[in-house]
């Protein structure tokens, strides 16, 4: 365990970076930090063992030295339970930078990955998605892997705790998967958890809390669709310009969901399971 694993975000801080600290303030899960002469932090505490090393190499991934990239805020320090990062600069969703934010996640999925399930460099096996474990392990082909790797793990874990009851569709979709998977393409650096409240407005969009790995570029584009986004049609059409997709991508959608509902169902019960079921019987 780190040293400053038991302390407060104040104290945290305060050992991390050597600085006084003048106010924290409850942010959303984390804590939002003012130094002594002003500059606020933003200061997170993850307790499973590896989570932090996991985000800290993703977020690093996905702030490579290249023009024309989403923002990821700056790293600053951590350790085995606590990160200390750049604030976001507040801002509110805009059409033009949607579209902005379209080109820029086009460019960041183009950088590529060694493999589906690679990790970032530098990041564990074991990582995290949210508050559940996710495995980055490398396959061969996108399909194969996401069932072996993402689909099937959560399927088994919803049945076992009942919160899924008819797993038959979803069974049905990974053994068509080498029909249902769509034209093989390049792996794509995904950030691995784009839904909406990982994606921060400002000038420009900033991306957080990553579950980052190689994959399928549509699984980042079914994320924002999951829960809905701010501009999604002007992200997607500036995506597809910058970046054209496969033909029939909106058809995978649901099968791209797959993995984020389960892990729903798997966390928190409730109508995620059904769901779940009528996005693999839509792809019957």
């Amino acid at each position: 365990m780190g040293a400053h694993a038991d302390l407060t975000a104040e104290a945290a801080v305060r050992a991390l970076l050597g600085r006084d600290v003048a106010r924290v303030s409850p942010l959303g899960g984390a804590y939002r930090v003012r130094l002594d002469g002003g500059t606020e932090v933003v200061a997170k505490r993850h307790a499973a063992v590896g989570a932090l090393n996991a985000e800290v190499a993703g977020l690093r991934w996905l702030s490579p030295d290249t023009d024309g990239c989403p923002r990821v805020p700056g790293v600053l320090a951590f350790d085995d339970q606590w990160l200390v990062m750049e604030v976001v600069p507040a801002g509110r969703p805009s059409r033009d930078t949607a579209e902005g934010f379209g080109r820029e996640l086009a460019r960041l999925h183009g950088l590529g990955a060694t493999a589906p399930g690679s990790a970032p460099p530098g990041g564990p096996v074991d990582a995290w998605i949210g508050l559940a474990p996710m495995r980055n392990v490398p396959g061969t082909r996108w399909g194969e892997w996401y069932v072996e790797h993402r689909v099937l793990p959560y399927l088994r874990k919803a049945v076992d705790l009942g919160v899924l009851h008819d797993p038959a569709p979803i069974e049905a979709v990974c053994g068509r998967i080498g029909q249902l998977a769509g034209p093989d393409e390049p792996p794509a650096r995904l950030h691995g958890d784009l839904w909406s409240g990982n994606v921060l407005w400002s000038d420009r969009v900033w991306l957080i809390d990553p579950a980052a790995h190689g994959g399928h570029r549509e699984t980042d584009l079914a994320m924002l669709a999951l829960f809905g986004c701010p501009h999604l049609e002007r992200i997607l059409s500036a995506y597809d310009e910058s970046a054209p997709l496969a033909d029939g991508w909106r058809e995978r959608v649901a099968l791209h969901q797959l993995f984020p509902l389960l892990v729903h169902t798997v966390l928190f019960g409730g109508g995620y399971g059904a769901q779940a079921v009528a996005s693999a019987r839509s792809l019957a």
